[in-house]
């Protein structure tokens, strides 16, 4: 069924290109509806009594925001009994129904989010998230050969190999894990081994100094050039970008010069030609020059909890870059991540590179 999504995406293209976006929604759940029905069919045909639940049905509550929905609440009372008489429920993920009663969908990731948030509401002792790989790698083994699995990460280290390009598990899903204290384990579906388990931070133990290396593909770079260094200007901008829920990830600004600065910051490629019409409404009203973007970049990032009490990493980082003549563009930092953007044909050789001058494929 991994189609479904982008055959109703195409059907909405073939006859409209004006998409509202509950619109969107109503006809993007249909899918998840086909897939638990045949579920529930193929679990009769084994003898298991299951029943199936829409979002709604399960009584998952989300604010208004269509296609991109945030989860307030699950009531989660036909759930439960279900449960208690003996029945399996099957539940539609990447849905549910707003508080102004219209069905809603959780955006990218959106079935993870709403297995750990079930998970939460329902007391479960791990909410287990069964994918097309055995658990979360070192690096990505489709371009490092010899990427290890990791038999278990803190969620402070998963959020940042979610944020930065690692795709097994989706950002908002670990986010939420993390705030219900939910235990995950990623598993395959397709094999019986352990997976990798997420959970809080064990402190009685030593943190392996770099966990993984991960690349981001899907941002871009917008610059906004000869901006006057005053208050307001960035409060501005960024302000904008968030009213169209744009995530802006990294930010840089270059040190005055003359009255002027330049500032360039990374949002989702999908969103920046409504960056850059932020951008460029922008330098019209204070009058500098037209700001220029950069789609052709990719994020590197180095993640480990041992980051934060050893000194040297970005060194090292920086030193394996440079004997590659890989030049960085930009850099961010937090206590376990270390990123730097560099141009996207140059993103493979620096995973494997620093993968290899970190040893991250032996055991830490």
């Amino acid at each position: 069924m991994g189609k479904a999504t982008d055959d109703l995406i195409r059907l909405a293209n073939e006859v409209s290109t004006v998409r509202p976006p509950r619109e969107m929604d109503m006809l993007l759940t249909s899918g998840e509806r086909v897939s638990m029905a045949l579920l529930c069919m193929a679990l009769a045909e084994l003898g298991i009594d299951a029943l199936s639940f829409t979002g709604s049905q399960a009584g998952i509550i989300t604010d208004t925001t269509h296609t991109k929905a945030t989860i307030l609440d699950i009531k989660g009372d036909r759930l439960r009994d279900t449960i208690e008489k003996g029945q399996v429920p099957v539940v539609a993920g990447f849905q549910g129904v707003s508080t102004d009663h219209d069905i809603t969908t959780l955006g990218r990731g959106g079935s993870d989010t709403t297995a750990v948030a079930l998970a939460s509401a329902l007391g479960a002792d791990v909410c287990q998230i069964y994918t097309d790989v055995p658990g979360v790698f070192s690096a990505d083994p489709r371009i490092v050969s010899n990427a290890r699995k990791l038999k278990r990460l803190s969620f402070e280290e998963m959020l940042e190999i979610a944020a930065t390009g690692g795709r097994v598990l989706a950002l908002r899903s670990v986010e939420f894990a993390r705030n219900y204290k939910v235990p995950l384990q990623v598993r395959s579906s397709f094999t019986w081994e352990p997976g990798t388990t997420i959970d809080e931070e064990d402190t009685s133990m030593e943190q392996p100094l770099v966990t993984a290396v991960t690349y981001d593909l899907s941002e871009a770079k917008v610059t906004l050039p000869g901006v006057p260094d005053k208050p307001g200007i960035s409060a501005k901008l960024f302000r904008a970008l968030a009213n169209h829920t744009i995530n802006v990830d990294m930010i840089v600004q270059n040190s005055s010069l003359h009255g002027t600065t330049d500032i360039s910051f990374t949002v989702p490629e999908d969103d920046l030609e409504t960056s850059m019409k932020i951008a460029n409404d922008l330098a019209g009203e204070i009058g500098v020059s037209a700001p220029q973007s950069d789609s052709d970049i990719a994020k590197i990032s180095l993640i480990g909890a041992g980051m934060k009490s050893h000194p040297g990493i970005s060194a090292t980082m920086f030193e394996v870059l440079a004997n590659e003549s890989i030049n960085i563009e930009m850099i961010s930092t937090s206590p376990i991540r270390l990123s730097c953007v560099i141009k996207r044909d140059q993103a493979e050789r620096a995973v494997a590179m620093l993968h290899e001058a970190f040893e991250l494929d032996r055991e830490q």
